[in-house]
């Protein structure tokens, strides 16, 4: 592993900010950016192999007539039954773990500056491939509230959302750096802004 910090994971809970802040990161450095939510996009509606497994474990009828996947019912079905849950991933995450270790181990070899934005980076041991890790994180309410707007959810269905992840608790007493987002875009900027420096 490289003697200097070359490969960052960004995690936190649903809500929080982690894409806004890691673009933001990646504004400042000029880094390559992994985003493990577009990876996983990009999986359910490009690669062949993995639709069909999404198809035979949720049934054709998660896809429209056209093809597209129905992801606010995908949701809603991964979120009400846990093993629904674990199937997806299984489906998921090993393929997204392929593409980005593969970016995280070249960014090593080469010293240059990697971000990874990942949900589950603790859930799925991401941070082993890490040289650094910040937790986006906020209040929980500002997040149960950021979240109910977001996806047009009730205060019952964002709290259970947020409560079926890892505690944010638990991710902050294993990060290397927490980043508050509990006001302003601009205080998030200043933050990365601190950060960019160390790194770049």
């Amino acid at each position: 592993m490289s003697t200097r910090c070359t490969v960052i994971g960004i995690t936190g809970g649903i809500s929080t900010g982690k894409s806004t802040f890691s673009q933001l990161l990646r504004e400042r450095t000029g880094a390559a950016l992994f985003d493990a939510d577009r990876a996983a996009r990009l999986l359910v509606d490009e690669d062949a192999e993995v639709r069909e497994m999404v198809r035979a474990q949720f049934g054709a009828e998660i896809f429209s007539a056209a093809g597209d996947l129905n992801r606010a019912a995908l949701r809603a079905i991964v979120f009400a039954e846990p093993e629904k849950k674990r199937a997806l991933e299984q489906i998921l995450h090993p393929r997204i773990r392929l593409q980005w270790a593969t970016a995280a181990n070249q960014s090593h070899q080469t010293g240059a500056l990697f971000l990874a934005d990942i949900p589950l980076l603790y859930e799925t041991n991401g941070e082993n491939l890490c040289d650094a890790i910040v937790v986006v994180a906020c209040a929980q309410a500002i997040q149960q509230d950021r979240l109910m707007r977001r996806a047009r959810l009730s205060p019952a269905q964002a709290m259970a959302m947020i409560a079926s992840q890892m505690p944010l608790s638990q991710k902050i007493s294993r990060a290397d750096h927490v980043v508050w987002n509990n006001g302003p875009v601009a205080v998030l900027e200043a933050q990365a802004d601190t950060l960019s420096r160390r790194w770049r």
